[in-house]
């Protein structure tokens, strides 16, 4: 998901560019926020100055991996939570990123058959997956769209057109919004979204911290806004739960995202500088 302000790449669910080279936004040159994040997670599909970005933040905060991996982690704790316990079947996962391992649908139509899932990103690498996404077994949906975060008239519009806006929705924000400066009304994208689902609609979120590591926060930060097209704004604790302003936040709250809800001591214990929490619409 870009964050800088280009032009966004606005174009219909599953309409993957015949080239990536045709993509506007395309340049492997400079790194980009979700090959760099599947650098991190040991993928594949990344360039060297992803690599570069990658290494960058490794050094300057050797936990960065590890802190990638707990967002993962509380992605799919997430989406089983709610695709079970609060028995939603729809999802709008916005800047999903390149697809790994227990990716939205997956955890979502594992929990409960017949979810369905629409995806939105702009890069053109993670767009090229979206073919293998919409390949999804019988009976089950799953849908992309080509834009941009801030452009939320054109993903409602089009996610529309595969999930049910009279029902709830689970709008998926997980690790994105910190490459929307204030500038752009990051808490304005975010009621945008909101206001468009109806009660008992849950926002899933996660965001860099700015205050869980400052000192080392700042040093990836400013090394990452030198190498990439997206500059990072980090945010503490109450700038992310203000975020959830007039949702109801699920137990535990606002936590660094290893500590909500857990699997296993491991998890518990992975240490990461990232802020997650889920709240409810009432």
């Amino acid at each position: 998901m870009t964050g800088e302000k280009a032009p966004v790449t606005g174009g219909g669910s599953g309409q993957i560019p015949a080239s990536e080279d045709e993509h506007p936004t395309f340049d492997t040159s400079v790194a980009h926020v979700a090959r760099m994040y599947d650098y991190l997670l040991g993928g594949k599909e990344n360039y060297a100055a992803d690599r570069e970005a990658g290494d960058a933040a490794i050094q300057a905060y050797p936990e960065v991996v590890s802190s990638v991996r707990a967002n993962r982690a509380f992605l799919a704790r997430v989406v089983h939570y709610l695709a079970g316990e609060a028995g939603i079947r729809q999802f709008l996962d916005i800047g999903t990123g390149i697809p790994s391992a227990n990716n939205t649908h997956e955890v979502a139509q594992a929990t409960a058959p017949g979810c369905r899932v629409v995806y939105v990103d702009n890069d053109p690498v993670v767009l090229a997956h979206a073919r293998a996404l919409l390949n999804t077994p019988e009976g089950t949906t799953t849908d992309y769209i080509d834009a941009d975060l801030r452009d939320t008239g054109t993903i409602l519009d089009q996610a529309a057109r595969t999930l049910d806006f009279s029902q709830p929705v689970a709008v998926m924000l997980i690790a994105i919004l910190h490459v929307i400066g204030d500038d752009d009304d990051p808490y304005g994208i975010v009621a945008k979204l909101i206001d468009a689902v109806p009660p008992g609609s849950c926002l899933a979120l996660s965001h860099i911290a700015s205050d869980i590591e400052p000192e080392k926060a700042e040093k990836v930060r400013g090394r990452l806004n030198q190498l990439m097209y997206q500059k990072s704004t980090y945010r503490s604790h109450a700038e992310v739960t203000h975020f959830f302003a007039g949702l109801e936040l699920i137990e535990p709250g606002v936590v660094p995202v290893q500590e909500w809800r857990p699997g296993t001591e491991i998890e518990a214990k992975t240490p990461s500088a990232i802020w997650g929490g889920v709240g409810r619409k009432p």
